[in-house]
């Protein structure tokens, strides 16, 4: 089932918030309303120089914190 834009809002401040924190939380929303952002071209350029093992290594650790 797909999740409502609400819960999907709250479960992002939620990481935001416990990720940097509330300072640097409302900082990067800061920053992401104010540039020109091509949410697109950030994510292709986001893990370029990552190797794959590497990669899927951080998001298995990731999902075993969140449960």
């Amino acid at each position: 089932m797909a999740r409502t834009d609400s819960v999907v809002r709250s479960e992002g401040m939620k990481l935001l918030l416990d990720g940097l924190g509330r300072v640097d939380a409302e900082r990067f929303i800061s920053l992401i309303i104010k540039e020109p952002f091509d949410y697109t071209k950030w994510r292709s350029d986001l893990f370029e120089d990552e190797a794959v093992r590497s990669l899927s290594s951080k998001a298995m650790n990731a999902v075993k914190n969140i449960y």
